[in-house]
């Protein structure tokens, strides 16, 4: 199992922006109320609340004002008989940040980001959702979205180098090479079905790395 304490500055603020972009939906309140009130209470060291991170804060007031493009576009790779919202909420929430990492910063490299979405999957829900979170955003990366700044040019998306950054993250060409192929790795992975002996073999070697 990886050590997830080990990871830099910036996976702890993706993480706790998928911490409060679940809870806001749980609660259905406004993720940035949220982290206002962290913000106010950490303040008083008493309350034992940790500072919210400037990233933290840039995710979560990205991920709130571009929500519905982030949810199209997550939902352009689903199959067609799933929805988003029968996803477990917090898959969800991790598909929203990383989409938006990938959508508008163009500060992280797309491949990157979904290398970090599939180690929170890992690290949240286990081995069965990394396959179909790596789709769903490598989906993205490649092949663009709705209202993306980056259009529908995959060289756009993650740059000249994408394959071979892409590869070096553990997210290789070889699991998805067009959209049946998406389409058929997130059925099998929703359905319950047995995730393919490839896929099995690039996930575990993404976690040990």
């Amino acid at each position: 199992m990886p050590d997830y304490k080990r990871h830099g500055a910036r996976y702890r603020a993706r993480r706790r922006a998928v911490d409060i972009l679940f809870e806001a939906e749980t609660r259905d309140v406004d993720p940035v109320e949220i982290v206002e009130d962290r913000a106010e209470l950490s303040r008083n060291p008493q309350n034992s609340v940790a500072p919210v991170a400037d990233y933290t804060r840039q995710i979560i007031s990205g991920a709130a004002e571009q929500l519905d493009d982030l949810d199209d576009a997550i939902e352009r790779y689903l199959v067609d008989d799933w929805e988003l919202f029968r996803l477990p909420a917090v898959d969800r929430q991790i598909l929203r940040v990383c989409a938006w990492e990938i959508m508008y910063n163009e500060d992280v490299d797309a491949p990157i980001s979904i290398k970090e979405g599939v180690e929170m999957a890992a690290e949240y829900s286990g081995a069965s959702a990394s396959p179909y979170i790596n789709v769903v955003l490598d989906g993205i990366a490649q092949r663009g979205a709705p209202e993306s700044p980056f259009g529908d040019d995959a060289e756009s998306a993650v740059g000249a180098e994408g394959t071979e950054g892409t590869e070096e993250a553990g997210v290789g060409e070889q699991e998805v090479t067009s959209a049946d192929d998406a389409q058929r790795a997130v059925t099998a992975v929703v359905a319950g079905a047995a995730v393919p002996p490839e896929s099995r073999s690039a996930v575990a070697e993404k976690l040990e790395n």
